[in-house]
């Protein structure tokens, strides 16, 4: 049957080459193992592994076509024809969605409409093969019709997707260059790739001559197919990387944790013992300057029995920092919308926000399982810390949106950020960068305890000099039970 192959041009056996590459980035996507990563890309990757696979297939069905045409009869090749279409066609839907979820779940852009694009694309141009293709009477209508639905799919699908792929991976770039600067580079790479693979494979037919070009286009994107999957499967390295730290970090909370066990069984004890007669002392004050205003004691004696207070009910907010470390209760989780804790909060909180610029960007999200009252703490710990990073003023960033089944919260502020060496360490109990005597180092620990009783995960990102991004993610209700379930 393939006697033929021996006939063949070099440059029809690009098309072997050019589709084993896309297939081979599909398989490297499909054997990656990426349960349980909290990367943006884990959701949406599967995407750019289905376009690999249905483009490779178009590649090696048109090779087909072009080694066993003139064994096929005027029917066949019509079927095979429109086989390679529609396989082109989904390939670059595929390739479109990808690059549509990876911008929509950027910060960098927030533009909502780019999700009905596919939709839209795909509306235009089924009315263009309709007026333009199906319509049209004559000799040859079903290779006319099939010739401009391969043309309208390459314009309106390929390379509006490697436009959109390409700034989603330039984007996402920026995003992962705190876990590895050599991955990051590779998902440029990738991304550069893909403007040149939207042209070429987008605005010009199999078979097209571009003047002054030396080599056929067929080459070029056969050469681009190999970059572009060279980088994509170094750049699923992240992966790894990440699941590495992860290990990282749960080891060395491991250790700390059995370090802490000791010391957090005499902080309870310490905070119970000291509570009673700070409650005791406290009263006693409120007494004595009751009676010290009826007999007009002089302000310096007054100014000092505030100092007095002031000092024991600081010692108290410790005492009770770590009664909350030590011996966290159990939480009791109702249904609620994580946004109304988020305005609750920032009513509690609004004069300490008087001088500060706060911008709200809450996105309709689903209602998630979890304490208010405690979501409320994480939150008002949060902005405390923001606020003390800008003592001149600044911005404070809050928004909320839905990623996969995740609830998203991102709070950004424009204040003096964090060292590089301290960002591992700000969860860990008592680590404060503040100075001795103005903070105990328990806020984020406990923050971190009560974002992860809820099902979820906190990270924080920070660039020095410029402001801290810290985000938080809860499961959303119908996943949280789920996950109770399983328990």
């Amino acid at each position: 049957m393939f006697s033929t192959f021996s006939t063949i041009t070099p440059v029809y056996l690009l098309y072997l080459f050019y589709g084993a590459a896309f297939l081979f980035l599909g398989v490297s996507i499909a054997a990656k193992d990426m349960k349980g990563s909290d990367l943006k890309l884990a959701d949406n990757l599967w995407l750019l592994g289905a376009f690999g696979f249905f483009h490779g297939f178009r590649e090696w069905l048109e090779l087909f076509l072009i080694v066993e045409g003139m064994n096929l009869s005027l029917e066949q090749m019509i079927a095979a024809k429109a086989a390679a279409v529609l396989l082109m066609l989904i390939s670059f839907v595929f390739l479109l969605q990808f690059g549509i979820s990876l911008v929509s779940g950027l910060d960098v852009n927030r533009i909502r409409f780019v999700k009905i694009l596919p939709f839209l694309f795909f509306l235009a141009w089924t009315l263009f093969v309709w007026f333009f293709g199906i319509r049209t009477e004559g000799y040859q209508v079903h290779i006319h019709t099939l010739l401009l639905a391969e043309t309208g799919a390459r314009f309106m699908f390929g390379f509006t997707g490697g436009m959109m792929t390409s700034y989603g991976l330039v984007a996402y770039s920026r995003e992962v260059t705190i876990l590895s600067r050599s991955v990051a580079k590779k998902f440029s790479y990738a991304g550069v790739a893909f403007i040149f693979y939207g042209l070429f494979a987008g605005l010009f037919s199999s078979g097209f001559s571009i003047i002054n070009l030396p080599v056929p286009v067929e080459m070029i994107r056969g050469i681009l197919a190999f970059f572009i999957t060279y980088f994509i499967v170094n750049a699923l390295n992240i992966f790894d990387i990440e699941t590495r730290k992860k290990i990282e970090q749960q080891t060395r909370r491991l250790v700390q944790t059995e370090k802490l066990a000791s010391l957090g069984q005499l902080a309870a004890g310490i905070a119970h013992e000291i509570n009673n007669p700070l409650t005791n002392a406290s009263l006693g004050i409120q007494t004595l300057k009751n009676k010290l205003r009826s007999k007009e004691a002089g302000p310096d004696f007054a100014e000092k029995l505030d100092a007095v207070e002031r000092n024991i009910d600081r010692a108290s907010t410790i005492a009770q920092e770590l009664l909350q470390f030590s011996c966290p209760r159990e939480a009791k989780f109702v249904s609620l919308n994580i946004n109304k804790v988020i305005r609750h909060t920032l009513t509690l909180m609004q004069y300490k926000l008087s001088t500060f610029t706060v911008l709200q960007e809450l996105g309709p999200v689903p209602d998630i399982m979890g304490e208010p009252g405690k979501l409320e703490q994480v939150f008002i710990n949060v902005l405390s810390n923001s606020i003390e990073a800008m003592p001149d003023g600044g911005t404070i960033t809050i928004s909320t949106a839905i990623q996969g089944d995740m609830v998203t919260t991102r709070i950004t502020d424009t204040g003096a950020g964090i060292e590089n060496e301290n960002l591992s360490r700000i969860f860990d109990p008592f680590f404060s960068t503040k100075e001795v005597g103005i903070g105990t180092g328990l806020g984020l620990s406990i923050c971190y305890g009560i974002i992860k009783q809820h099902g979820g995960n906190i990270e924080v990102v920070s660039t020095q000099g410029k402001g801290t991004t810290l985000t938080v993610k809860l499961p959303i209700k119908g996943r949280y039970e789920k996950d109770l379930d399983r328990r």
